[in-house]
């Protein structure tokens, strides 16, 4: 499967949306975003006019799939798991990426960034209702128990992590026991717990082209 190995700071420029790939340094002064918050490469800050609609559909897209650092598979797969689903299938698809183990992990505040807590679960550092779970799209239920596992817990990544976790906010359908190392999911996310400027009705017409 192919992985984008560049810049991740050039990912946010593209999208004109700060995707916070890097954890503490994207609340820093050291952010590329907010250094140059124009499109990358040599004409980046000449772009301009008029975007097509497929145009703005893709950008759509990409941001979505850049956010939750995705594969281009990978988000096709969850596209048609949601459009099976009952209800809006734009929803369902947020839904879905809100609820991957990875995305609750750094949710939490275990991780830094989605790619580091992807890593992370990848590793095995987390059990799931008690049992090791290392796969990164493992979709989290209401009533779920996510703790790190004993012997990770004194992985400075994690415990860095754990202090600067009051930079970010706290979803309401997660809560977070730092001192047990523990997080419960108390409810499934519903669209007004994705904060992230999206316009999903888009990313459905592209697919529906």
């Amino acid at each position: 499967m192919s992985r984008y190995t560049g810049s991740v700071c050039r990912l946010c420029r593209r999208e004109n949306l700060k995707l916070y790939l890097k954890g503490d340094r994207c609340y820093s002064d050291k952010c590329a975003f907010d250094r140059r918050s124009y499109p990358p490469g040599q004409h980046g800050q000449r772009r301009g006019g008029k975007v097509s609609d497929y145009g703005q559909q893709l950008r759509e897209k990409q941001k979505v799939k850049r956010s939750y650092c995705l594969s281009e598979k990978q988000f096709k797969l969850s596209f048609e798991k949601a459009d099976r689903k009952k209800g809006i299938t734009g929803i369902n698809l947020l839904t879905i990426l809100e609820q991957r183990l990875d995305n609750v992990v750094y949710r939490l505040g275990f991780s830094n960034s989605r790619p580091q807590a992807r890593q992370l679960v990848r590793h095995g550092h987390f059990l799931v209702n008690g049992k090791k779970v290392d796969i990164p799209s493992y979709q989290i239920k209401a009533g779920d128990v996510i703790e790190i596992r004993e012997k990770s817990r004194t992985m400075q990544v994690i415990i860095d992590s754990l202090e600067a976790v009051v930079r970010r906010s706290m979803p309401q359908w997660l809560e977070l026991e730092k001192e047990n190392f523990k997080g419960m999911i108390k409810a499934v996310p519903v669209r007004e717990d994705i904060t992230m400027p999206i316009q999903e009705n888009q990313i459905v017409e592209l697919y529906s082209r």
